[in-house]
């Protein structure tokens, strides 16, 4: 199956690129409705590379739009259904996550710091004074 995306809020703007940091929020879930994590929850969103294998390949495929979807633009939120074979497999992960999950998310990309920038696209847009929100 791979990875599969629904919109649920449409964003505007540019899209991350393999090796851009993504500064996201996320509520991650069991086919059973469990919730096994969420930075929401923490009030932090997560940063992280994109498109280097730090993170499971269901949000890399997800994010960037490898998997046949578009790549997700800023601002967008959207749930995205992963494979066990684009997630934990058949391992699992850390006692919370069983072997063979399918993984949803609820995903949203707050902001994109370009590869080789210190700084966000939004908190650059800030600072010029730009009135457009992305």
């Amino acid at each position: 199956m791979g990875v599969t995306k629904e919109i649920t809020k449409p964003g505007k703007g540019p899209t991350p690129h393999k090796g851009d940091t993504v500064v996201m929020h996320y509520t991650g879930t069991l086919e059973n409705g469990k919730k096994f994590d969420s930075s929401r929850d923490r009030g932090d969103p997560f940063k992280t590379p994109i498109g280097v294998s730090r993170v499971i390949r269901g949000w890399d495929e997800g994010i960037l739009g490898l998997a046949g979807q578009p790549a997700m633009q800023l601002g967008e939120r959207a749930v995205l259904t992963i494979s066990p074979d684009y997630g934990y497999g058949a391992s699992g992960a850390g006692g919370v996550i069983p072997p063979n999950a399918v993984l949803i998310f609820d995903v949203e990309l707050l902001d994109i710091i370009r590869k080789g920038e210190s700084k966000g696209l939004k908190e650059q847009e800030q600072e010029k004074g730009g009135k457009e929100e992305l």
